[in-house]
């Protein structure tokens, strides 16, 4: 029996928890409660193959195209073979999905060739999977910590006949919570943290997405991998917070109009408002531009009334609380920081550069979503990748790990942590001014200036003291690392694909079709 400290209590952790103490000690950490999560606001559904008009091969060459070229074939063909059965998994757990009949209801999102997202109460389905999997984690003997911070991940060292130096692996983490900083010693620590949404100043995601799970693991010696490709969905409302419209409103036949009621969509692509979710928002975009920064508009009336309260419930009730009926109107959407296609690099295992460290969910790079994440794959994913990830628990971990994929050269980037941690500037980060120079700078569109600029800031940046920092400054610290991660890497791509476009380099290189990782300089 191995002692497992699974971090993280979205789909992934929760899965990975409900699983591994069926034979292990597991300790679950979460910064909030255990509900609060990316998981847990999910609307638009997930997505796998449940019926007989569809395929896996279908699901598969759909999740390849809208990964622009950077997907690893193998871990897309685990996603959606496998994805078929974890949906099984969940029901058995108790997510009650939406029927049409005996069937599942089944929804079309953007770049999809078939109706196949599962969902459940209308537009609440990340609720309805996490208030399941959070009262069958409570059903286990995991040993469970709400509001407690992960503050770094202990690595010690080990001798083998190959390496009498030792080869660093996982030995447990350190927390801090009410009484303060402490350890918590452990064979295997799964990553199941989520992504960095707060990096940006309009996201979808909500306040704990801080990616600290990510940062912990690059500061432990983690390889990274894919982290310049962030998505920005294309349909958040234009409000205070971001609300996230789901693409599912476009499936269902919902269309962009412009400020003089035209729609443009139509001539950006043949898929027009089901294209993928980044060709969508960089049209959104150049649309804004183009009337003074003003938000575009969703038209939803011909859908009528009665089928967006049923089918949209969550939604609707977001727009009358802002003043909308959108059964009538339109309403004003903008783009919005939403999911991290890059993260800490692992193989179809969810085994990571440091023995005994697995990463599941939003906070790994597997390679399945490549340069573009397809709609409503996230979930599947986290709990595809989450089940592998615990049964491979006690198997011996490769010595490449996970260099099959990512190349046995090393990484093609060194980070230098002493420019973010210890440095002599007094200047101490803040959080909007970061946020704000990510979102002008490192969001939708850039260039070698903004990217430059953006790094010169950072580097005038230092993190709070650590000896005096609450749950924010924690977070703070990580948003700053990452930030200079994710420009970094920015910078090194010369190219466009999916999640990364530069107005000075327009064009995908073929060439370039390769993943860019990056870790710790030692």
């Amino acid at each position: 029996m191995s002692r497992v400290v699974v971090i993280g209590s979205g789909i992934a952790g929760l899965i990975a928890a409900v699983e591994a103490s069926r034979h292990h000690s597991v300790t679950l950490i979460t910064k909030s409660n255990l509900a609060e999560s990316n998981t847990h606001y999910a609307q638009g559904g997930i997505a796998a193959v449940s019926s007989d008009d569809d395929t896996v091969a279908e699901h598969i060459a759909d999740t390849l195209v809208a990964g622009a070229g950077l997907c690893w074939p193998e871990a897309v063909d685990v996603l959606c073979s496998e994805g078929p059965g974890r949906i099984n998994d969940l029901v058995a757990l108790g997510v009650d999905f939406d029927r049409q009949g005996e069937q599942f209801a089944r929804g079309l999102e953007a770049a999809h060739s078939h109706a196949r997202v599962l969902h459940a109460g209308g537009d609440a389905t990340g609720a309805g999977i996490s208030n399941a999997l959070v009262a069958a984690v409570r059903a286990t003997n995991t040993e469970i910590h709400e509001h407690t911070f992960l503050v770094d991940i202990a690595i010690e060292k080990h001798a083998t006949e190959k390496d009498a130096a030792g080869r660093s692996q996982v030995a447990g983490v350190h927390v801090f919570d009410t009484t303060g900083t402490r350890f918590i010693a452990a064979d295997i620590v799964i990553l199941a943290s989520g992504g960095a949404g707060q990096l940006f100043r309009h996201t979808t995601n909500p306040a704990v997405t801080t990616g600290d799970g990510v940062a912990a693991a690059l500061r432990a010696g983690a390889v990274l991998a894919d982290v310049e490709f962030y998505q920005f969905h294309p349909t958040a409302l234009a409000v205070p917070g971001s609300f996230l419209i789901s693409e599912a409103v476009r499936g269902e036949g919902a269309v962009l109009i412009n400020a003089a009621g035209e729609r443009f969509m139509k001539a950006l692509h043949p898929m027009a408002e089901l294209a993928p979710r980044d060709i969508v928002a960089r049209g959104i975009q150049s649309q804004m531009m183009a009337q003074g920064g003003q938000p575009v508009l969703l038209d939803a009336t011909a859908l009528g009334a009665s089928f967006l309260s049923e089918r949209f419930p969550s939604i609707s009730a977001a727009c009358r609380s802002y003043g909308l009926n959108w059964a009538t109107t339109p309403i004003p959407v903008t783009p919005a920081a939403h999911y991290w296609m890059g993260g800490v690099a692992t193989d179809d295992w969810g085994r990571t550069s440091i023995p005994g460290l697995y990463a599941v969910g939003e906070v790994a790079s597997t390679g399945a979503h490549g340069a573009n994440r397809l709609a409503s794959n996230s979930l599947l994913e986290s709990i595809v990748f989450a089940h592998r990830a615990v049964s491979n628990l006690g198997q011996p971990w490769p010595e490449d790990a996970p260099a099959a994929r990512w190349g046995a050269q090393g990484p093609l980037l060194e980070l230098d942590l002493t420019e973010t941690v210890g440095r002599p500037s007094t200047q101490v980060v803040d959080r909007v001014e970061l946020q704000t120079m990510m979102w002008d700078n490192v969001g939708l569109a850039r260039t070698r200036t903004t990217l430059e600029s953006t790094l010169d800031q950072i580097h005038a940046w230092r993190p709070a003291d650590p000896a005096h920092r609450l749950f924010p400054d924690w977070e703070d610290a990580n948003l700053l690392l990452l930030a200079q991660a994710l420009t970094e890497s920015a910078l090194a791509r010369h190219e466009s694909r999916g999640g990364h476009y530069r107005l000075d380099y327009p064009e995908t290189n073929p060439a370039l079709a390769r993943p860019l990782t990056i870790a710790r300089k030692v």
